[in-house]
């Protein structure tokens, strides 16, 4: 038979309860007394019974993160920041994939619900906010993260998206450029929105319209990418500088302008969305902005881990709180894939 609680507190020489309160990471165990504890339940083998446990706490120490895809590196890195935030706090990560479609992410914030997560981070579509206010309303705890969803009841923790752009936008206007291609994600996502808003308003503040043969925009994929560039260079060959803003397509882009023959910056500038460690390594090492997705995953963290110990009757603080939306700072890291137009000194 398995071993129990009760095994595991005589085996340690204390009592059940402060055996359960060790093994819970209570503060007002001594640390002695825990790693008694903590080797009793080792030598024996023991495996707390999560489900009788969130019964009797109505917590399942469950957390959901809900992502669009495994492609994209800024969700790697948030997905890391949560399971170690998580599994600090005592909680585990349930991971789940929509690829992107409102109806699987509608199906899968069900599951969760059904689960009984204690909260989650939702990397979504913008499509669901029914379903995820029904959650909240449930007690369960929501963030909204990178993609701000209309009519949410959950706080949003976005990048600063459309500085970033501008920004990029107006590094390769510096450099001379007036050419100015443009990948970026759909309109219907918020960093599809917002990015090409800055890229639009660096044009604008230069005397520049936009050129709609040099825009391409469209899912975030790889594939999408790679069509994208080859019908970039095919109709706007005066093109001298492009701006990568669709994270996942840039998967598609670099390998398209390798197969092209395209050499980096001698006959393109290149900026690129989201940063990547093989992109430091591309030849040459391409710039970035830099949309903080370590500090965009620790602040809804903050948040998430704020409105659960609240929820669970651990803070004094029961005021209801606005939906607000936080901004992370983005940043041009600037590498070697920029130079002046061909034949062109700098402004």
């Amino acid at each position: 038979m398995s071993a129990t609680l009760k095994d595991v507190a005589a085996a340690a020489g204390v009592s059940r309860s402060t055996a359960s309160r060790a093994l819970s990471g209570s503060p007002l165990i001594a640390p002695e007394t825990r790693a008694a504890v903590e080797e009793a339940a080792r030598r024996l083998n023991y495996r707390p019974n999560r489900t009788a446990s969130a019964l009797r706490s109505r917590q399942s120490h469950l957390i959901g993160l809900v992502i669009g895809n495994l492609v994209n590196a800024s969700f790697h890195t948030i997905a890391e920041v949560v399971q170690r935030r998580a599994s600090a706090e005592g909680y585990q990560v349930m991971l789940c994939i929509t690829d992107a479609d409102p109806r699987r992410e509608e199906d899968i914030l069900r599951t969760l619900g059904d689960h009984g997560v204690d909260g989650l981070v939702l990397i979504g579509t913008g499509r669901n906010a029914a379903a995820s206010n029904a959650l909240i309303a449930q007690g369960r705890a929501l963030v909204n993260l990178i993609r701000a969803a209309p009519e949410s009841a959950g706080p949003t923790v976005l990048a600063s998206d459309r500085d970033g752009a501008y920004e990029a936008t107006r590094h390769l206007l510096d450099l001379g450029h007036r050419h100015i291609g443009y990948i970026g994600g759909p309109l219907s996502a918020t960093s599809g929105q917002e990015r090409y808003a800055g890229y639009e308003q660096a044009l604008r503040e230069s005397g520049i319209r936009v050129d709609e043969r040099l825009v391409e925009r469209g899912p975030f994929e790889p594939a999408f990418g790679s069509d994208a560039a080859g019908r970039l260079l095919e109709r706007a060959p005066e093109m001298t500088a492009l701006l990568a803003a669709n994270h996942e397509a840039v998967f598609g882009v670099l390998p398209a302008l390798t197969a092209a023959g395209v050499r980096i910056p001698d006959d393109l500038s290149l900026i690129c969305y989201e940063d990547i460690s093989w992109l430091r390594w591309w030849h040459p090492p391409i710039t970035v902005v830099d949309n903080g997705a370590r500090e965009l995953g620790e602040l809804a963290m903050d948040l998430l881990l704020q409105m659960m110990n609240r929820d669970a009757g651990n803070s004094t603080d029961d005021a209801p709180r606005p939906a607000r939306t936080y901004r992370v700072g983005a940043q041009l890291v600037e590498r070697a894939s920029c130079a002046p137009p061909r034949g062109q000194g700098k402004n």
